[in-house]
């Protein structure tokens, strides 16, 4: 068994291994016509649960086979064109080399003794986003799994900078557009079940500031103390982007921690033409950034940056075994003590190698043509009377619902939307996502691939229209 450890001894059999893997997957990719096969769960999961793990192939091609068949052959594929639904992006070269080299040396990012350079190049990274957001000569950040546990990170430092000795008296304010896990985040945090105040969002799904305003003099009033405001920029469902400098303002006025939920918007910090869009981020005390939303980068890549490098204090703990007291004053520069979680992958260097390739601004070129390319949707589905959408893109998101001419029923509309959906799906040819908007169910594009063209859109839109107006012509003869 000692022949699969990666070692001195095992390079060749690692670069023949690796190799068959790679191209297995590139033959994948150069034939693969339509995001997914529409393979059911009732299909593929008895092809799983038929495999004994306790009886091992003992070769890697025959290994390869098998994955070919229980995933490779019905994965759902983010570089193809017609993958329009979640904000999966689909990844750069540089980056999945990146990836390749960090898994095989298996660097964790805890401790200067387990990373070294891979520390520094972290560090670097969190530099250059800083920079490229403002936050000053103070900031600092570090890497983490993904917007969920930055968001957590952020209302974690915010919490305790708040330093109110009864948590039941702290809120914090989002949009109703807002990301769920501020919710989620605000449970593990241990606040009330009534911390987070909701505010309501204007006809673009931006955070209306007169209703933060009013909600912000109300917490005053009552005694409770304001913990952070989270403002978005680049929401789940509608890519909207708070108004940040009119929202700075009032955390100003009111002492109250000012977090940029920005994991999706992060890739405007690399525009040539639309950073503009969050002009005010750079007054903000913490910054959520998905690398892997935006930046085209694999899972996971993601930081949460801070304006007050000190603040990260509050994620400190020390042990003698990994990081003691002692180190500080040594300037040995340990990540963990910066971060929520302790052995912690390199994922930095998937950027790093982004960075060094591409640079900054052949990134910001691939996210100005997904937003120029939501534009031309969005003049699509506006002049398609078929369509009714909801809001002009800010980012690179549309949301959108399927409208008869001839049913004015909302729930039999919904349920033609939602059958279309499902439709698409199982057939493969595309896949789009879906959100409820005031109560009513709408489908959702998410534009991520530069590679996607209006000519994929108006031929997902047509097969939409298909596939719901055959479910109402069947849905109208079961009723006669």
């Amino acid at each position: 068994m000692r022949s699969h450890l990666l070692n001195d001894t095992t390079a060749e059999h690692y670069r023949r291994s690796v190799t068959e893997g790679v191209e297995r997957v590139a033959a994948k990719l150069a034939t693969t016509d339509r995001p997914f096969t529409g393979i059911t769960v009732d299909a593929l999961a008895p092809r799983i649960d038929g495999i004994d793990l306790d009886q091992p192939l003992h070769d890697t091609t025959a290994v390869l086979d098998e994955l070919e068949d229980v995933y490779l052959r019905d994965a759902v594929y983010f570089h193809h064109p017609r993958y329009l639904a979640h904000l999966n992006c689909p990844v750069v070269i540089p980056a999945v080399l990146g990836e390749a080299v960090l898994s095989a040396v298996n660097s964790s990012l805890d401790t200067w003794d387990q990373s070294a350079g891979g520390t520094l190049i972290e560090r670097k990274l969190i530099d250059w986003t800083a920079r490229r957001i403002g936050l000053g000569p103070a900031a600092d950040g570090v890497f983490t799994s993904g917007g969920t546990q930055s968001n957590l990170q952020a209302l974690l430092l915010a919490r305790e900078e708040a330093k109110a000795d009864d948590l039941a008296r702290l809120r914090v304010f989002a949009s109703e557009a807002s990301h769920f896990s501020v919710k989620k985040s605000a449970k593990l945090l241990g606040l009330g079940p009534d911390a987070v105040v909701v505010v309501p969002v204007d006809h673009d799904k931006r955070m209306r500031t007169v209703a933060l305003a009013h909600e912000l003099e109300r917490c005053a009033e009552a005694g409770l103390v304001p913990m952070a405001v989270v403002a978005t920029a680049g929401t789940t469902d509608f890519g909207s982007i708070d108004p940040l400098p009119e929202i700075a303002e009032l955390c100003a006025q009111y002492g109250t921690w000012m977090h940029v939920d920005a994991a999706y918007g992060c890739g405007l910090l690399a525009s040539l033409r639309h950073r503009d869009r969050i002009a005010g981020i750079e007054r903000a005390d913490s910054v959520t950034v998905d690398y892997h939303k935006s930046f085209f980068q694999p899972v996971s890549s993601s930081a949460v940056l801070v304006r007050d490098a000190a603040t990260l204090r509050h994620a400190t703990y020390h042990a003698e075994y990994l990081n003691p007291r002692r180190m500080v004053t040594e300037r040995i520069p340990n990540q963990v003590d910066k971060s929520l979680q302790t052995t912690r992958r390199f994922d930095a260097l998937k950027l790093w190698m982004t960075l060094r390739v591409m640079g900054a601004d052949g990134i910001g070129q691939l996210f100005d043509e997904v937003c120029d390319l939501a534009a031309e949707g969005w003049k699509l589905l506006a002049a398609d009377p078929r369509y009714d959408v909801v809001v002009a893109p800010s980012l690179s998101t549309l949301v959108f619902r399927y409208i008869p001419a001839a049913v004015t029923d909302p729930a039999e509309i919904d349920r033609a939307n939602l059958h279309a959906r499902k439709a698409l799906f199982a057939s493969g040819d595309a896949v789009v996502a879906g959100t409820k908007v005031g109560g009513r169910h709408y489908l959702k594009f998410t534009l991520l691939n530069p590679e996607t063209t209006a000519s994929d859109i108006a031929a997902v839109l047509d097969l939409i229209a298909g596939h719901a107006e055959q479910y109402l012509g069947e849905s109208l003869d079961r009723a006669c």
